[in-house]
């Protein structure tokens, strides 16, 4: 039997490989533009196909993003959290991935753990996709792509500029940038780099910075993120930290005229974006979080095999 592909971060995927996924998701989306929300893809490579989704956190945009790719694939799924499993009585994720492996086609992780992804995917027979953990976010980064593609094409050779936390959702930035061929700049506090493993991923593409003036200069492209994500205790420490590293008119005005905004949501206004920004003209965050029903739906396709 062939070894399941899973998707579990970007760096270990190739590049032509994850350009194909891309690709695919932009066909998809422009093949349903007037469709309701359930018609099934004409292709319906998810057909006769369960998906089954853990949830170790709360979630709205992967749950109802990957629960509406599926079906629109032709399939089903299957939601649990944690604790609505033995999972949350002590059974292991090995075993949890032996068992699920008999009842399901693929399984998505929302994770509090990367360790438990990989622990997962080592047992699993049937593909495992990262719907998040602690070290990265490989699926929102494909919704932010295709993204910045429908409006200003290809995002090779254009800079990115990262604002806030080196956090998972930067890490899968960092990973993208080598596999896409752009050039990313984080601008964060000292205290809050990236993680120096997720920066050996770069391939020199990526620069890190305190100065988030710098970061924006020529950016074609600027991202920000909560300064608190879930999980994390010092709450207060972090919007000190942070409270300069506000996403505001002025510096995207810096970042220049045609530079568009992204966020990953949920948005805390008037914390890292003020309401100018993310309800501005040049913010892309709807289309952003509608994308990542047509990514994961690709996603789910390779690793179905379709692509």
């Amino acid at each position: 039997m062939n070894a399941p592909r899973h998707f579990l971060d970007l760096w270990d995927i190739e590049a032509p490989t994850l350009r194909a996924i891309l690709e695919d998701a932009k066909t998809r989306k422009a093949a349903r533009r007037g469709w309701p929300q359930a018609r099934v893809d004409a292709d319906a490579p998810g057909r006769d196909r369960t998906l089954a989704m853990i949830f170790q956190k709360n979630s709205t945009r992967t749950r109802f993003s990957f629960d509406a790719g599926i079906r629109q694939l032709g399939g089903a799924s299957v939601i649990a959290t944690a604790n609505d499993m033995q999972l949350g009585r002590g059974e292991t994720i090995e075993d949890t991935a032996r068992v699920l492996s008999r009842m399901v086609d693929a399984v998505m992780i929302r994770a509090v753990n990367h360790d438990s992804i990989e622990a997962f995917a080592e047992a699993s027979s049937v593909p495992l996709i990262n719907g998040l953990s602690d070290r990265s976010h490989p699926c929102q980064i494909m919704a932010d792509l295709m993204t910045f593609e429908e409006h200003r094409g290809p995002i090779a050779g254009r800079t990115v500029a990262w604002i806030g936390d080196g956090n998972n959702v930067c890490a899968s930035f960092i990973h993208a940038a080598a596999k896409f061929d752009f050039r990313l700049v984080v601008a964060c506090p000292d205290a809050y780099r990236p993680r120096e493993s997720d920066l050996a991923h770069a391939s020199g593409r990526v620069d890190v910075t305190s100065d988030m003036w710098a970061a924006v200069e020529g950016a074609d492209c600027v991202v920000a993120d909560g300064w608190v994500s879930m999980g994390d205790s010092d709450y207060e420490d972090r919007v000190n930290a942070f409270a300069p590293y506000q996403v505001d008119e002025a510096l995207m005005a810096a970042a220049g005229p045609d530079a568009v905004f992204l966020h990953c949501l949920p948005a805390h206004r008037g914390e890292e974006v003020t309401e100018e920004v993310i309800d501005g003209p040049r913010s892309l965050v709807w289309d952003e979080a509608e994308n990542r029903v047509h990514a994961q739906k690709s996603i789910l396709a390779w690793c179905f095999g379709a692509i």
